[in-house]
This record gives structure tokens, C-alpha cells and sequence, in this order.
């Protein structure tokens, strides 16, 4: 149920044959991110449960969910690219039905990350199924 910028990152990932690659391209992801102004960056939208700072501004126009994010680590920012890519576009409602953990299970994420960034990619999930779940009530 991955969207399509989802499904070009997947299908960019089955050609990159070592982590350190794919771990290249997911800092270029993030590179590429528009940058979220600093005026976003306030204790109400940090992410909690992240080593590094996070922040995620959700947009929900029209029923669908889209969000800015930024990180000061390079790599997060990258991840934060992905997760966009994941969830950016989605009918509020459909937000809780991606299975998160095995779309980014495709990726070889899990295996590759710290335990703290693990748990900061939870964490970031996680506020975003909260915010959809409450947008769409």
C-alpha cells in the first residue's frame, strides 16, 4: 500500500547493492528535502524520543496528510525524506493502515540503523499515525 514516491525509493534501494550506498542515498534524500523555516522549529512539534533534534509540521489540506520535517542530523533528515515519501498525499484516514514497519523493512532499514535511530524512526512514525489519526476524527 506504498505510495509511488515510495515505490521509487524501494526500487532505487534493489539497485544499490551495499548499505553504505543506500545509506548515501538516503542523506541525498534528505539533501533534497525542502528546508522547514526555522519559525516550525518549536518544542511543540519536536519530535520526542529521537537522539537527534526532529521536528514534524503536519499539513492537512483536502482530507490528505502531508508534513514538513527537518532534523540537525544529516542521516534523519534523509529518513524524514522517507517516511514523506511513505505518507505524503494520503487520505488522512488510509495514514494508520500503512504498515510502517514492513514498508521500511523492504528498505533494510532495520538491520542497518542504531537502536537509537531505530527508536527515533518509531517515534516519528508514531506522531505521525497521532496526528493523522486526530486530524481525522
Amino acid at each position: 500500500m506504498a505510495t509511488e514516491a515510495f515505490e521509487e525509493i524501494a526500487e532505487t534501494f534493489e539497485f544499490l547493492d551495499d548499505w553504505e550506498d543506500r545509506y548515501r542515498h538516503v542523506i541525498e534524500l534528505g539533501k533534497a528535502m525542502p528546508p522547514m523555516d526555522d519559525s516550525f522549529k518549536v518544542p511543540a512539534l519536536k519530535v520526542q524520543g529521537c537522539a537527534s533534534q526532529v521536528w514534524l509540521r503536519p499539513i492537512i489540506e483536502n482530507g490528505r496528510f502531508d508534513f514538513q520535517g527537518d532534523s540537525d542530523a544529516m542521516i534523519v533528515r534523509g529518513l524524514i525524506a522517507v517516511l514523506h515519501a511513505l505518507y505524503a498525499g494520503l487520505p488522512v484516514e488510509e495514514v494508520a493502515k500503512v504498515d510502517a514497519t514492513a514498508e521500511l523493512a523492504r528498505l533494510g532499514l532495520n538491520e542497518h540503523l542504531s537502536s537509537q535511530r531505530s527508536n527515533g524512526l518509531r517515534a516519528m512514525v508514531q506522531r505521525i499515525r497521532e496526528t493523522a489519526s486526530s486530524a481525522s476524527r
